[in-house]
């Protein structure tokens, strides 16, 4: 793999990162997200055995729009950078750290993923059945670390069920691209040195 196609991955996963942060935001203070992002973020749970990296997001740059639009803002320092999104992400990737650390929840999430990949195959991937059952695991799994993310917004919002699910399942799924991230090679360190290559990359994705 080319040091390009390298970056360019690592860049596809963090925005991944971003992306399920950017929604929760949106979702716990409008109470409704960008659906087409929505569905790229959930379905990158399922996608399991990618051949590609971009394919964990369906297979094109444009299901990560709004996380390569987020990145950029933070990266570039622009004025509406939102600090509850950069925190909700930072947060992501340190439970992603967490659960790495953690072989036996590993090891338990795996047939539950599995199932609800066959469930999402009866439904569909947003399906609120499918939303419930991300967001049991969730709560089964990440939300028994001692560290957990705070989200701010709108108490009523997220006092609904179905929005209490969704915030769990984007979560979940920021966890998943941190996890991909890390497995590419992306570290922490890495967001603040390399932020012109992390540029690049995105340039190129957007090109593509």
């Amino acid at each position: 793999m080319s040091s390009n196609q390298k970056e360019q991955d690592q860049a596809i996963a963090l925005a991944g990162v971003f992306q399920a942060a950017a929604l929760v935001h949106q979702l716990a203070n409008k109470g409704m997200v960008s659906q087409d992002s929505f569905e790229a973020s959930i379905g990158s749970i399922m996608a399991t055995d990618p051949e590609r990296t971009i394919d964990v997001f369906g297979g094109s740059p444009a299901g990560l729009s709004l996380g390569i639009k987020t990145m950029r803002s933070f990266i570039n320092k622009e004025a509406e950078a939102s600090t509850h999104i950069l925190r909700y992400a930072m947060s992501i990737l340190y439970l992603e750290k967490r659960l790495r650390k953690d072989p036996q929840m590993l090891s338990a999430i795996g047939p539950r993923l599995e199932q609800i990949k066959m469930q999402s195959h009866h439904f569909s991937t947003t399906h609120e059945n499918v939303i419930a059952s991300i967001a049991a695991l969730y709560q089964d799994s990440i939300s028994t670390f001692s560290f957990r993310i705070q989200v701010q917004g709108e108490p009523n919002i997220l006092r609904q069920a179905g929005n209490a699910d969704k915030v769990r399942a984007l979560l979940f799924a920021g966890i998943r691209s941190g996890i991909l991230w890390h497995q590419l090679g992306g570290r922490r360190w890495k967001l603040l040195i390399m932020r012109k290559k992390i540029i690049r990359a995105l340039d190129s994705l957007e090109q593509n």
